[in-house]
């Protein structure tokens, strides 16, 4: 028997055996394989669907991102600029509150001066009048050396003061 020039009975018992092997393997073993192949093709797509979900989630997630942080920069600079206009605003209202008090501050001096310069005016006048009066005194007293004569002048003054009166 040689296997270049095989024997008929050699080629029907192979031939049998092939066919029972391919039977059984198509009975058995073909419809195993390919339905593991198939669950594998399954996972296989459904982790590539889940993959491209994924991608797709992140790439709206860099975008939420992206919004917010642009947002994010907005809001920062509205907060620095009115956070700029209320320190401008205080500066001015300090300003304004430290004109103010300077005017008081000058309106006070002044009164206080007018009075200080009023008080001076009355104490000089009160200077004056006394001088005044020690004058008249001694020149009454050199003239009126008859005690008549200073009665008279005495009514006479009463009189002047009390009509000064009257008028005011």
């Amino acid at each position: 028997m040689s296997l270049i020039t095989p024997d008929f009975g050699l080629l029907f018992w192979m031939t049998l055996i092939f066919g029972i092997v391919f039977f059984l393997l198509a009975k058995f073993g073909f419809p195993m394989i390919t339905g593991s192949v198939e669950k594998r093709s399954e996972r296989i797509n459904a982790s590539i669907a889940k993959a491209r979900e994924a991608e797709e989630k992140l790439h709206s997630l860099a975008d939420s991102q992206e919004k917010m942080l642009k947002q994010a920069q907005l809001e920062q600079a509205r907060i620095l600029k009115e956070t700029s206009e209320a320190r401008d605003q205080m500066i001015a209202q300090a300003k304004e509150d430290a004109r103010e008090e300077a005017r008081k501050i000058l309106e006070h001096a002044r009164m206080e001066i007018a009075a200080e310069k009023e008080s001076a005016m009355r104490d000089l006048r009160r200077q004056v009048s006394l001088l005044s009066v020690e004058v008249a005194e001694k020149i009454v007293r050199k003239n009126l050396k008859d005690s008549s004569e200073q009665m008279e002048l005495i009514d006479k003054l009463v009189d002047e003061v009390a009509g000064m009166q009257d008028r005011s």
